[in-house]
C-alpha cells in the first residue's frame, strides 16, 4: 500500500538528513616546526597572544560541529521535491499545500544537536503534517450511532452513495458482515432500481450472508424501497437498515435529484460516500460533490490494498471535512478495516 508515495517521502527524509548533517571544519594545514628565535640580548618576556582569541575560535569550531541549522534555501530545495512527490501521488492541491506549509514551518531554522538524528526529525515533521490532514474535528462512531437508535427502539438508517462500479454494493455487504459479527441485525434495502441487475447483485450478497433484502421491481421508486425497509426493520426489531442506491455521476442531474429524495424520505442517521481509492483526485472531487448535494457523514475507500499512490486517502478527509470510516482491503466480506490515521501513517513511514 502506498509504495510510490512511501518512496517519495523516504527521498525527502534523506534530503533533510543530508542538509542537516553536522558540518566538520576543514582540517588545518600541518604546522611547520617553529624556528628557533634569534638570540636577543634583552631579557624582555616573549610575546603571548591575548587569552580570549583562542577560546572564541575554539567555541566557533565546536558550534559548527555540533549544530547545523536548516537555512530557508535548504528547506525550499527539500519542499520542491516534496511538492512534486505529493502531486504525482494524486494528492489534492490544497492538501499538498497544507502539508508543505507545515513541513516548511517545522524545518526552517531548526537546529540539531550532536546527538539528534536528522532522519528522526524529518520523519516526525512529515508524520505530523500528514496526520493533520487525516484528522477531522467531526468524529463518527458507527456503533455508538446504532446503539443510540436501538435504545430508542428504532433502527439506525445508513444510506450509501457513490459512483457506479466503485464498490458501493460490495461495501454494503462487507459492512453487514462487520455488524453481524458484533451482534447487530441488519436488513438491506435494494434502492438501486435504476441499474440492470443492481437488485440481483444485492440479493446474492444477502443470500450468502443470511440477511433479508427489501426490494421492489426494477424502475420502482427508490425512496419507496428505503421507506419500506425502514418500516420492516421497525416491525421486526432489526438494528440497522443499509440502503443501497443507484451509482451516479455527480454531474447526472436527474439521479442526483433522486438521491436527494431518498435522503429526504429515509432521514438517514449517516450518509456514507463509497469511493475507489485508485481513482485518486476523482474520488476526492466526487466526495466533495456528494457532500454538497446531500451532506455526507463520512467515507469508505475501496481497493486500498492496490493503491500505490495514496492521494485519495490523504486528501478526502481534509477536502470534505468528514472522516474516513472504513477501508476496503480485499474482495472477501471480512476485508473491511475500521479506519485509524495510524494505519496510513505506519504504511507510509514503515522501514
Amino acid at each position: 500500500m502506498f509504495e510510490k508515495l512511501k518512496q517519495k517521502l523516504k527521498r525527502v527524509v534523506e534530503r533533510v538528513s543530508q542538509k542537516a548533517a553536522p558540518e566538520t571544519p576543514p582540517e588545518a594545514p600541518p604546522e611547520a616546526p617553529p624556528e628557533a628565535p634569534p638570540e636577543v640580548p634583552s631579557k624582555a618576556p616573549p610575546a603571548v597572544p591575548p587569552p580570549g582569541k583562542p577560546r572564541r575560535a575554539l567555541r566557533r569550531v565546536v558550534k559548527r560541529i555540533i549544530r547545523r541549522e536548516l537555512a530557508p534555501e535548504d528547506v525550499e530545495d527539500i519542499i520542491w521535491e516534496l511538492q512534486v512527490g505529493l502531486l504525482e501521488s494524486d494528492v489534492a492541491v490544497p492538501v499538498a499545500d497544507h502539508v508543505i506549509e507545515r513541513v516548511k514551518a517545522g524545518l526552517t531554522g531548526r537546529k540539531l544537536g550532536l546527538r539528534e538524528d536528522p532522519k528522526k526529525l524529518a520523519d516526525e515533521v512529515l508524520r505530523q503534517a500528514i496526520q493533520e490532514v487525516l484528522t477531522t474535528e467531526q468524529r463518527v462512531d458507527l456503533l455508538k450511532v446504532i446503539d443510540a437508535k436501538r435504545a430508542q427502539g428504532e433502527p439506525a438508517v445508513l444510506v450509501f452513495v457513490g459512483i457506479n462500479g466503485h464498490g458501493k454494493t460490495t461495501s454494503i455487504a462487507k459492512l453487514a458482515r462487520y455488524l453481524m459479527d458484533r451482534g447487530y441485525k441488519p436488513v438491506l434495502a435494494a434502492a438501486d432500481t435504476f441499474r440492470a441487475a443492481g437488485i440481483e447483485q444485492l440479493e446474492i450478497h444477502a443470500e450468502r450472508l443470511g440477511v433479508e433484502v427489501i426490494k421492489q421491481k426494477r424502475g420502482a421508486d427508490a425512496a419507496a424501497v428505503a421507506y419500506d425497509a425502514i418500516a420492516h426493520a421497525k416491525a421486526r426489531g432489526l438494528d440497522v437498515v443499509l440502503v443501497d442506491t443507484a451509482g451516479r455521476m455527480q454531474t447526472d442531474v436527474n439521479l442526483m435529484d433522486e438521491m436527494r429524495k431518498i435522503v429526504r424520505v429515509a432521514k438517514p442517521d449517516l450518509t456514507i460516500f463509497v469511493g475507489d481509492a485508485l481513482t485518486g483526485n476523482d474520488a476526492v472531487e466526487q466526495a466533495r460533490t456528494f457532500d454538497q448535494a446531500v451532506g455526507i457523514s463520512g467515507s469508505i475507500l475501496c481497493k486500498m490494498d492496490a493503491d500505490a499512490r495514496g492521494g485519495a486517502a490523504l486528501s478526502i478527509t481534509h477536502v470534505t471535512g468528514k472522516p474516513i470510516l472504513f477501508l476496503g482491503t480485499g474482495q472477501g466480506y471480512g476485508d473491511l478495516v475500521e479506519f485509524k490515521p495510524e494505519i496510513l501513517l505506519n504504511a507510509l513511514f514503515a522501514d
